[in-house]
């Protein structure tokens, strides 16, 4: 929205979107976390930035580019809150809110990004906003089924599979 609004770019937009999670996020998760978390926002800021002015945008087809979105995407914001980070912006309260109820983050991502994209149908095409909330019921799935994933199953993977 402030990108739509201000004309201003979409890498600083993030960064100036982010400051006031980040605040808050250095109380509630602690430095180590909110650094991990300021170190995602500055890479995706700035990959955003060079691929936007560098970059041609290649479409394909609408309906691939939003699954292989949602799939990046949740498979990107799994793993760093495994690591225990985020991607910045609405994750943050998300994260905040679904460790404070013991809810899964995803489902709380998506409340919370719901209503966002109701706002935002009224600035643009509510079409964009009907695929936005597809892509992001895709991704706040794949980022649960990270998120709940128990790694110790894979019993293949350890160096004792043979002595079964």
């Amino acid at each position: 929205m402030m990108n739509y609004w201000f004309n201003l770019s979409l890498g600083f937009s993030l960064w100036l979107a982010n400051i006031v999670f980040l605040l808050f996020a250095l109380k509630y998760f602690g430095y180590t976390w909110t650094f991990r978390t300021i170190l995602s926002v500055a890479t995706t800021s700035t990959v955003v930035t060079i691929l936007s002015a560098q970059a041609p945008h290649i479409h394909v087809h609408i309906l691939l580019d939003l699954a292989a979105g949602s799939v990046f995407f949740g498979i990107g914001v799994g793993l760093l809150i495994r690591a225990g980070a985020s991607s910045g912006g609405m994750v943050i309260p998300a994260l905040m809110i679904a460790s404070y109820k013991n809810w899964s983050p995803g489902k709380v991502m998506m409340g919370i990004n719901l209503f966002i994209f109701l706002f935002t149908a009224l600035v643009i095409d509510y079409k964009i906003v009907i695929y936005g909330v597809v892509c992001q019921f895709f991704s706040t799935n794949i980022i649960d089924f990270i998120y709940h994933l128990k790694f110790q199953k894979l019993m293949f993977l350890n160096a004792n599979w043979r002595r079964r």
